[in-house]
């Protein structure tokens, strides 16, 4: 099996992490696992076909027609991580983390817990193993989605921060460190 599919070494972040982002998504009733994972049913069944063992985590009502309705951002946050992607070891897991991070990042919680993961590591490591620029472009240890949005906004060249330093930043503590 590939290494995206194996159950040990790097492939076995992998599988854990989709595992336990699918059970999020799969619990979310309020729509269909498609829209809740930003991922077209074609993408949702390749990704099923290099990981059959989550093919029960479908719901009974199936994955849904589409992927769901964008909001403005999510194909810039698509397109930022795309651009960042590893290079060296292309992986499809790349391409479909790129759509569900994008979509989680809609969500109210810390990125982390809106993809449904255990701790911060957990997408930290995920991170570093699909998105290697962006890992290490995050040297501070900037909060994941706040970082993304930060690129997004330096991309765009909108200052991001009300104050020229982030240690001089009123809301310093809001961005860094440990997230609970």
């Amino acid at each position: 099996m590939p290494d995206g599919g194996c159950l040990t070494g790097t492939g076995s972040l992998d599988l854990a992490v989709f595992t336990r982002v699918m059970a999020r998504a799969g619990a979310d009733r309020s729509r269909p696992l498609c829209h809740t994972l930003g991922l077209s049913p074609e993408a949702l069944g390749a990704l099923l076909r290099r990981y059959p063992m989550l093919a029960p985590m479908v719901p009974p009502g199936g994955p849904g027609a589409d992927a769901g309705p964008d909001t403005p951002e999510e194909p810039d946050l698509r397109a930022l991580l795309l651009d960042h992607a590893n290079q060296t070891e292309p992986l499809p897991e790349t391409g479909w983390l790129a759509a569900i991070v994008a979509r989680a990042c809609q969500g109210s919680h810390h990125l982390w817990q809106d993809l449904g993961l255990a701790h911060r590591g957990q997408l930290s490591a995920l991170i570093d193993r699909h998105f290697v620029p962006l890992a290490q472009a995050n040297h501070r240890d900037m909060k994941w989605k706040k970082f993304f949005y930060r690129c997004l906004c330096e991309r765009e060249g909108i200052s991001f921060c009300p104050s020229p330093q982030c240690d001089a930043c009123p809301d310093h503590r809001n961005c860094f460190g440990a997230e609970v």
